[in-house]
């Protein structure tokens, strides 16, 4: 593998420690962490950082770690080398990763990793960056940081979910820090320098006898992204080291005398140039003056938009129109940002409950657990993040549903709509190899797309992200509902759609797994050898007989092999035969991605929050500000002072023949009614069939470890959610504290045909708690009795939902013939989906849940931050499932 050599080029370090704090137990060991790694960085073994190129970071406010990233991001050229040691923090669900400052409490003022730290690297001038990352959780640190760009490395003190140091380690540094200097200081034997990946595999050795406190093996983790060569970060060796070559030390010589020269041009000017006007005073230029900390706006958005929202944000904050000196603002000197954006994500359905409850909502982001008149926060398991100061949702039709959820009056919450940032249309992907005859690509009447794919011609099974979940799901239901014959939507119309024209559209969706969380995970599960059911790309196997229902963009940026969902980039855009033609329904308005200003009652600073979005609302529709940002990105900009819909700009990745989309289909602004998108989510709701869900989640002790447990639950809560009067669910748990000895036995917290939420919420938040079992769970026998008991279950759209710890059960010792008896079950009629949440280390890829998915006509997610919505998708579609499996 090649090696990146950095040597004399302009590098940077930022060596944040953090050993002190105001509302967190104290790190003493900590304190000599930075000292200790600047020595051996700017050693002369080393021989890779001057004295003036390592900084030291003992922050205590988070902009002060935002203020020093700004600073290195910028400056480095060759390496840059950022270092993180202290407290650490996640979520319920294991994600969102918090780096905690001295001033840091529980859930506030503390650092995101991935909205913050990563935003601000992704978008670094350094040819290389490395990341070494010392905290609890550090292993978590992995998910987001695949969706970077630019080629980083990154080490995590330990595999994910894992606590690590206590702090209170001898002096001269933490365990795993003193490990880190050994290695650079002394070498590898064998080894002419320590890069990156030697690094690892010695920090692995040298670790090896210690244990977190969870008791499990230490394991240091790592991960690269957008690079294929290794990085050095030591020239020490063990044998005889050569001398550093003559053009590394010239090019430092260059480099250090570069540093000074505009100041040594001055002083020459002052000494040889004649004063021709007076005595000239002056001042050489000193310290730029610090920034004082920005306000920080709260984005809120769709899955789908978050990455290319996070990106359009940072550019503004870089921006002279975030940086410019503004009248009445003179306390932010030229250069500084007065505004900071944290933009992050949650599905449609948890933003709605957000707003409908956002005196709650409000409650709980303040830190004070008060507002609704029960006296409790929203449960941190379900609402979709803090209170936000801007919503970009994907339409206005999500909008509209939000508004008529919200009280009419009392909430401490407005919404003010100050128009589209951007548009993407909806369309239509059919396999390459599978167009269809003489309909037209760029304006196909949805009836003209349903014939064209039905049983006579192609037989394609259309999938649709969740409209329940999803903005995409929802606009797209708009469109089959009230533009089927290519006729336009007008927001007069005061008749609801045709009921039978809603059976039958749904009646094409009718299938178990039809629908997803969004357009993103949608196309993921449809990409080459993306998951373990045989499907292999649009040209083979199971998705050559599929049409996903999407986004322009998520669809051009499928067939580009951009990172789409949790799948990575990959390296080149897929094969022709393996892509997506994109049809484009006629007349079904466009994604308009609309930003909401939200004003919350008794803000202090309300007036400059208002003013902070609308510069950032002008700035985004400017077309000399973000709106290149934007249409970079694959989305279509917002009309000009013309008020024509301009064509995809210059660089757009929609103007490649590989994305298979076409530029110049017609973009269709949303022109329905607020109360035409109710009656189109009232007759989607008529159009489902009644469905009973069947909880099964293994609840033995085994399930805490490695972080398992708050993903298992917050999965199991979000298929809970979806109950209602048409929609009935059951909880049952594995094994029975009762007879813990019976291995058929499983306890039934929640008795089948249930259609209250808030007691399944309950038993989980007791199984949260620590209502474990402390005995071997028998997963076989307990899915034969759940198979069972839905086989005979009254209706025809019965489901499980089966959350276990390991892949399949191994280790126990099961009881005679289960296996046989089990698949006995899942053959007989009628049929009964499994949808499994596998926790295990195989996560899907056992052979066992392959089976089980294929076997019931089920689907099956594997464990990660992301694995509620998921499921949740998947558990949308079960009441769609009454007409057969297309």
């Amino acid at each position: 593998m090649p090696e990146y050599d950095a040597r004399g080029k302009v590098n940077r370090a930022l060596l944040i420690c953090v050993s002190d704090y105001k509302n967190l137990r104290p790190l003493p060991a900590v304190k000599d962490n930075a000292e200790k790694l600047k020595s051996v960085l700017t050693d002369a073994g080393t021989d890779l950082f001057t004295e003036d190129e390592v900084r030291i970071c003992r922050t205590q406010e988070p902009w002060e770690v935002q203020q020093e990233l700004d600073v290195v991001t910028s400056e480095a050229r060759g390496l840059l080398l950022v270092y993180f040691s202290g407290h650490g923090r996640v979520g319920p669900d294991g994600g969102d990763l918090q780096l905690m400052v001295g001033t840091s409490e529980r859930r506030h003022k503390t650092v995101s990793w991935a909205d913050v730290v990563l935003r601000y690297l992704d978008n670094a001038r350094a040819d290389r960056i490395v990341i070494i990352l010392e905290c609890c959780y550090a292993g978590n640190a992995g998910e987001a940081f695949h969706r970077c760009r630019k080629p980083m490395s990154l080490l995590m003190a330990a595999q994910p979910n894992r606590r690590i140091f206590s702090g209170d380690e001898p002096a001269g540094g933490s365990v795993f820090t003193r490990a880190v200097v050994r290695i650079l200081e002394r070498g590898i034997p064998g080894k002419r320098f320590v890069a990156f990946d030697d690094l690892v595999q010695a920090l692995r050795r040298e670790v090896v006898g210690e244990r977190t406190p969870m008791g499990d093996v230490w394991k240091p983790r790592s991960a690269k992204q957008n690079t294929t060569d290794d990085v050095i970060l030591s020239f020490a060796t063990s044998g005889d080291r050569p001398r550093t070559p003559l053009r590394i030390r010239l090019r430092r010589w260059l480099n250090a005398y570069l540093r000074h020269w505009p100041r040594l041009l001055l002083v020459l000017a002052i000494i040889f140039v004649p004063a021709t006007g007076g005595v000239v005073l002056l001042n050489l230029p000193g310290e730029a003056p610090a920034c004082p900390p920005a306000l920080e706006l709260r984005l809120l958005t769709a899955p789908e938009a978050e990455p290319a929202l996070r990106r359009a944000a940072f550019d503004y904050e870089m921006s002279a129109a975030d940086t410019r000196p503004l009248d009445g603002e003179g306390d932010y000197p030229d250069g500084c940002r007065r505004a900071q954006i944290t933009v992050y994500s949650a599905a449609k359905d948890q933003v709605g409950q957000g707003f409908a409850a956002a005196d709650r909502w409000q409650g709980e982001a303040q830190g004070t657990g008060k507002g609704g008149p029960d006296g409790k926060g929203v449960d941190p398991l379900y609402r979709p993040g803090p209170q936000p100061d801007l919503w970009i949702p994907e339409s206005t039709a999500d909008y509209d549903e939000v508004r008529r959820r919200m009280p009419a009056t009392g909430s401490p919450a407005t919404l003010h709509d100050t128009g589209p940032v951007a548009y993407t249309p909806l369309v239509v992907g059919i396999p390459s190899k599978k167009q269809l005859d003489d309909v037209e690509r760029g304006s196909a009447s949805w009836r003209d797309l349903l014939t064209g794919t039905d049983a006579q011609h192609r037989n394609l099974k259309l999938l649709r992200p969740s409209p329940v979940l999803s903005g995409t799901g929802l606009l797209h239901t708009v469109g089959l509902y009230l533009a089927a014959d290519g006729s336009a939507i007008g927001s007069s119309d005061t008749a609801g759609p045709d009921p039978t024209l809603a059976d039958n559209a749904e009646s094409r969706l009718s299938a178990p797994g039809s629908q997803y969380a969004g357009s993103t995970e949608l196309l993921c599960s449809l990409r080459p050898g993306r998951n373990g059911s045989g499907d292999a790309g649009a040209g083979s196997g199971a998705a050559a007989k599929s049409a996903p229902l999407v986004s322009e963009k998520a669809l051009a940026d499928f067939n580009l092999g951009r990172a789409i969902g949790s799948c990575p980039t990959l390296p080149d855009p897929l094969a022709p035969g393996d892509r997506y033609t994109a049809y484009y329904p006629r007349n079904v308005p466009a994604l308009d991605h609309p930003l909401i200003r939200v004003d919350w009652r008794g803000a202090a600073d309300a007036t400059a929050r208002r003013a902070a979005v609308g510069r950032f609302a002008e700035w985004l529709r400017d077309p000399g500000g973000g709106q290149p940002a934007i249409t970079a990105q694959g989305y279509r900009g917002v009309p000009g002072k013309d008020g024509a819909m301009p064509q995809p700009a210059l660089g757009s990745p929609l103007l490649t023949s590989r994305a298979e989309t076409d530029p110049h289909a017609p973009v269709i602004p949303f022109t329905a009614g607020s109360d035409q998108v109710s009656k189109v989510l009232d007759s989607y709701n008529k159009a489902q069939k009644s469905s009973q869900l069947l909880i099964l989640m293994d609840a033995s002790t085994s399930m805490a470890d490695g972080g398992r447990l708050p993903i298992a639950v917050s999965a199991a809560s979000r298929a809970v959610e979806m109950a209602g009067a048409h929609h009935t669910y059951g909880l049952w748990t594995f094994p029975d504290p009762a007879h813990p000895d019976d291995r058929n036995a499983v306890d039934e917290l929640v008795r089948l045909g249930s259609a209250d939420p808030a007691r399944g919420k309950a038993a989980l938040e007791r199984i949260a708690g620590g209502g474990l079992v402390d005995h071997g769970a028998a997963m076989e026998e307990a899915l034969t009795a759940a198979v069972r008991a839905m086989k005979t279950a009254k209706g025809t759209n019965n489901a499980i939902v089966l959350v276990l710890d390991q892949d399949d059960g191994a280790g126990a010792q099961r009881a005679a013939g289960v296996d046989r008896t089990l698949t006995a079950l899942l053959k007989s009629g009628p049929d009964v989906p499994v949808l499994t949440l596998a926790m295990g280390r195989s996560g899907c890829d056992a052979v066992a849940l392959q089976w089980l998915a294929a076997a019931s006509k089920g689907r099956c997610v594997s464990g990660g931050p992301g694995a509620p919505d998921q499921l949740a998708g998947f558990v949308a579609s079960i009441g769609t499932a009454a007409k057969g499996d297309r």
